[in-house]
């Protein structure tokens, strides 16, 4: 399923006809004189809607413009060419750009050549999925409501679209809030009455009947080797929450049963931890399972365990700056205007430290704990950021949907799209 951005096109229409007479009569657009060379997209506390700046700079890359990131300028700001089609759709988004002349041009790259910051060329807009069961609404997860917000077109993928069609298609793809070991988050524990939980039980145990696996775990282990085949060819991924922690824990459980399936009730393998192959996973190693179903945790490479008596309590969590010129890929993914950020719960929150794989890059820290990561597998990529939802420190289900009008300038979400732009980065050879 796509979401089609033209949706209600006569209203759109009406809405940038009353920007562009706004941005008129505030001057963003020339009536007369000559345009500048540029438009800068300021990324630092200037900005006063931060998310939709993102979509600006997506769409201004599917209509074929040129753009780049200035990373470490004034918060990761974006530079856009000076055309009327650019500031009206700026206009309309309530986006704030900046008028940026040769002289002032020149002194900008100036100070980015003598500084610890880079220009990055953005070529064209990644063709975005995201992984998400069938009847997920919006407000379940953080990435679609940054989308949305942001107005950035995606398709929606599941179990069958990830084995019946060739993945290669998409250039990123984000994971909703899977429990990949089959285990449907052990939500049976509090909500084993629920409509929702009944559903979402059937049909998975039909997907898994119709592509001829034994049982839902099995399924979710064929679909978190397809995923990471998708990366190891050269896909981006970006999982948070439950996502970011069992697919790891099913990619290692090859040959090894670590769920206990909520349809008969088979106990999984009390040795299971000693058996896992952790050379098949991405991020995480020497884990230890939890395989009792009556304990509300996946293992213990969550350092938070939100939901167990043992759940540890939030505090705050800090990016680390990185060099734009030695390292743009990590520098791209922490562009923020903040470098210290609220932390927030999510069935898997956090990630202790001794259970990342050597070569895995902590981009954010929440005192011993990895908050943030990233890594590479062959020709790809792979993102993990712990918990739910940004803006809402401990999401229970059936909460509200987070507004994001009310947080237009969060630097949390700020961190989801960061990533959906970072596929759309000219490549090249990273000088460490």
């Amino acid at each position: 399923m796509t979401r089609n951005r033209y949706a209600g096109r006569r209203r759109d229409l009406l809405a940038r006809l009353c920007a562009l007479s706004c941005a008129v009569g505030l001057g963003l657009v020339a009536a007369g004189p000559a345009q500048a060379q540029f438009l800068l997209v300021p990324m630092d506390r200037a900005q006063q809607n931060h998310l939709k700046a993102y979509g600006l700079t997506y769409w201004a890359l599917e209509q074929e413009e040129k753009a780049e990131w200035l990373l470490n300028y004034r918060g990761g700001s974006f530079l856009l060419p000076d055309r009327q089609d650019v500031r009206r759709e700026a206009a309309f988004r309530g986006v704030t750009v900046e008028a940026m002349d040769a002289s002032a041009e020149a002194r900008m790259r100036a100070t980015v050549q003598a500084s610890n910051m880079e220009t990055v060329p953005l070529e064209r807009a990644p063709k975005v999925a995201i992984y998400t069961p069938p009847n997920s609404t919006p407000w379940d997860d953080a990435v679609t409501m940054a989308l949305d917000y942001a107005g950035i077109d995606y398709e929606t993928i599941w179990d069958d679209q990830v084995i019946e069609s060739d993945l290669s298609e998409y250039e990123w793809i984000h994971l909703h809030h899977e429990d990949f070991t089959g285990q449907y988050s052990k939500f049976f524990l509090t909500y084993s009455g629920a409509p929702w939980l009944q559903e979402e039980v059937a049909r998975n145990q039909e997907v898994a009947r119709a592509g001829g696996f034994a049982d839902v775990p099995a399924l979710k282990k064929h679909v978190a080797r397809t995923i990471r085949d998708y990366v190891d060819n050269g896909g981006f991924l970006f999982a948070m929450c439950s996502a970011t922690e069992t697919l790891e824990l099913a990619l290692a459980a090859e040959g090894v049963d670590i769920a206990a399936a909520y349809s008969d009730g088979t106990p999984p393998d009390p040795s299971a931890s000693a058996k896992m192959k952790w050379d098949l996973a991405m991020a995480f190693t020497d884990a230890q399972v939890q395989v009792a179903p009556s304990v509300s945790s996946f293992s213990d490479i969550d350092a938070h365990q939100v939901n167990t008596p043992w759940r540890k309590e939030l505090g705050v969590y800090s990016l680390f700056e990185f060099s734009a010129k030695f390292d743009p890929v990590p520098a791209m993914l922490t562009q923020n205007h903040e470098s210290v950020l609220p932390d927030f719960y999510g069935l898997t929150t956090a990630f202790r430290e001794d259970r990342l794989k050597a070569g895995t890059i902590v981009l954010a820290q929440e005192g011993d704990w990895a908050k943030y990561i990233h890594g590479n597998l062959g020709e790809g990529t792979w993102t993990y950021f712990g918990g739910h939802d940004p803006e809402d420190a401990e999401h229970q289900i059936g909460d509200p949907q987070t507004d994001l009008a009310l947080h237009p300038n969060s630097p949390g979400y700020r961190l989801i799209l960061n990533n959906v732009l970072f596929p759309a980065a000219k490549k090249q050879k990273l000088k460490t």
